[in-house]
């Protein structure tokens, strides 16, 4: 090796001085405690081996924008919208979205190496994130996921898994990873059905390919992240590919869900393959894959949200496809300290306004430190929102208060609830289904909002919020959860209306947290009922959301940080509005972590002159914790 110019000496001594002060790999640099760097997304701020990061976590579609003219490069990860599985007879589980990620000693997908670092400035400053939506199962059918973006880098869709309903079988579809295949025994069977569909190079793996020969009675998982989809057995559907597990949000690995030995961080795991005869379905692909369908449980499980899953498999006739999992965006930079040491861990972890703040975009758990002293904590939970159908979606519950951690150790169990799935995802009822609670350990739980009326019951769900109401008369609304204190969880649905004819059939809008839903008239849908602004606590400005979310909560009529609207009640002519905290607009799902109801949608007894499609599912909630630093 040849010695050192002065030169050379005086370089690396610059690197080290820019390392030292938060620039190196990233450019951006010093400024201590009051360097920002960027805004958008939900903050976590961490420290791994001295050095020190902040991560901007993009659950819902925003702006990711610069602030310091010194940040010049930026990591990333950007996972593309799951596949839905296959849905009818003999599912094939569903591809997760396509996986790409810049962190050195993280792998992209299908085996690729790390990308380049990406270049960012103040001019133009602002870069868009979209997040793509998982695949919306369909009755006897596959769909796409859709996928997701950051600026330019753009990870693909996963593909649908494939499916049989006599006498056609129809092929999985490729995606970011491939929809897997169904096992087409039989003498009308098409070959190409069996096969699992690719995944794409650098972003996932293929689904798994299915034996065609007699007696091959499980399908195929669909393709993951980190590996393909499994094969079908005579006795077992097979299992989704394993998905990838990310060090872009630290060692929290407060992102994604559990993977092999339970540890966290993983995203992007392939759905199972149904099974026809008994119940040894393929488990869904660790990072959000869901199960697969079997005679017992023929709908196969949804996608996890924020983790770009690929549904499960379904089995029997008309069953419908489930659910692919909505995608995620991160982006990393390094930073000169942290402002504050933490004294907990779990969830995404920032500092404002003297407070540590614990933001939980998934389910985890909420641990003491060693250094944590005794305090009285300030806590939000919301609950996942409604589905919606006719009417839009209740919101998530709503609770907010204070609550006393004693000395360490204590540990908290966090649920995170998820959406609601819409009306067809219940058939033959045509309704939506209620959100699941959310919790910081019990008591301190929020019901899940209720879903909206469709064809089936007439009456909202009743939830946190309740669900609107079809598009017939009733004499009641479907009620909000009072709870056992006050102020209650959330607001009644709306009234809808029946004109007697189809353009006038109108739904009701789902409850919020902030007023009720509002009433349908004839040939106007419903609006949802407005959400709440968070506590000041959490007022964070580097987390000021866009109306589509990208941050915390969504913006409403008194400024940013509104979660749990209610979703948008359906027309066949004029559409209600959503309310704002993330509620859906007509056909569209609430925004994830906020708690939003799902947007309504034509019912298929009585769709209206639109055309009609499935309503949409509710967003996922939030669990919120704040303490002094």
């Amino acid at each position: 090796m040849a010695p050192l110019t002065t030169g050379a000496i005086k370089a690396l001594l610059q690197e080290f001085s820019q390392q030292r002060a938060g620039r190196g790999r990233y450019g951006g640099g010093g400024g201590g405690v009051t360097y920002t760097g960027a805004s958008g997304g939900v903050i976590s701020d961490y420290e791994v081996s001295g050095t020190y990061y902040r991560a901007h976590i993009f659950t819902s579609t925003g702006t990711f924008t610069v602030t310091d003219p010194a940040l010049t490069s930026v990591d990333y990860l950007v996972v593309a919208g799951g596949g839905a599985g296959g849905g009818g007879w003999q599912g094939g589980g569903g591809g997760a979205g396509g996986y790409r990620t810049s962190v050195v000693g993280d792998s992209s997908g299908g085996g690729a190496s790390a990308e380049p670092v990406f270049p960012v400035s103040t001019s133009p400053g602002s870069y868009p994130v979209i997040i793509g939506a998982g695949a919306v199962g369909v009755p006897a059918g596959t769909a796409n996921g859709t996928d997701s973006s950051f600026g330019p880098i753009t990870s693909t869709k996963g593909g649908g898994g494939a499916y049989y309903v006599g006498p056609g079988y129809v092929s999985a579809n490729p995606g970011g990873s491939g929809g897997g295949g169904e096992y087409g025994s039989g003498p009308t069977a098409t070959p190409a059905a069996s096969v699992g569909a690719n995944g794409t190079p650098g972003q996932g793996y293929p689904g798994g390919t299915s034996n065609s020969a007699p007696a091959q009675y499980g399908s195929s998982g669909g393709g993951g992240a980190g590996g393909a989809g499994g094969v079908g057995t005579p006795t077992a559907g097979g299992p989704g590919g394993i998905g990838l597990r990310t060090s872009i949000v630290g060692p929290s690995y407060s992102v994604g869900t559990p993977g092999p030995g339970g540890s966290g961080g993983y995203l992007a795991g392939g759905g199972g393959g149904t099974i026809t005869s008994g119940t040894n379905s393929g488990p869904g692909g660790y990072g959000g894959g869901g199960n697969g369908g079997n005679p017992s449980t023929p709908v196969g499980g949804n996608g996890t949200f924020s983790t770009g899953g690929g549904g499960g498999g379904s089995f029997g006739g008309l069953a419908l496809g489930s659910n692919g999992g909505s995608g995620i965006v991160v982006v990393r930079y390094q930073i000169a300290q942290l402002t504050a040491q933490q004294k907990a861990t779990g969830g995404a972890i920032s500092f404002f306004g003297g407070k540590t703040i614990h933001t939980f975009t998934s389910s985890g758990t909420f641990a003491t430190a060693p250094n944590w002293t005794a305090a009285t904590v300030e806590y939000v939970v919301v609950g996942g929102g409604g589905g919606g159908s006719a009417g839009g979606g209740g919101a998530g519950g709503y609770r907010t208060g204070t609550t006393p951690i004693g000395a360490h150790p204590v540990s908290t169990s966090i649920q995170v609830g998820a959406g609601g799935v819409a009306d067809f995802q219940t058939n033959p009822s045509n309704f939506g289904t209620s959100g699941t609670p959310s919790y910081f350990g019990a008591p301190l739980a929020s019901s899940g909002g209720g879903g909206g009326g469709g064809g089936g019951p007439l009456i909202g769900l009743p939830g946190g919020s309740g669900g609107g109401n079809s598009t017939t008369n009733t004499s009641t609304v479907a009620a909000g959860n009072a709870g056992s204190y006050s102020p209650p969880e959330g607001n009644p649905g709306g009234q809808g209306v029946n004109a007697g004819s189809q353009p006038g059939n109108s739904g009701g809008g789902g409850g919020g947290a902030g007023a009720a839903g509002g009433n349908a008239s004839s040939g106007a849908g419903g609006p949802g009922g407005v959400g709440v602004q968070v506590p000041t606590t959490f007022q964070n400005p580097l987390s000021s959301p866009t109306p589509t979310g990208g941050g915390l909560g969504t913006p409403g009529p008194g400024g940013s940080w509104y979660i749990a609207g209610g979703g948008a009640g359906y027309s066949g002519t004029t559409q209600g509005n959503p309310g704002a905290g993330g509620g859906g607009a007509v056909k569209t799902a609430g925004i994830e972590n906020t708690g939003g109801g799902g947007g309504g949608s034509g019912s298929p007894q009585n769709p209206g002159p639109n055309p009609s499609g499935p309503a949409a599912k509710g967003g996922s909630g939030i669990v919120l914790i704040a303490y002094p630093s």
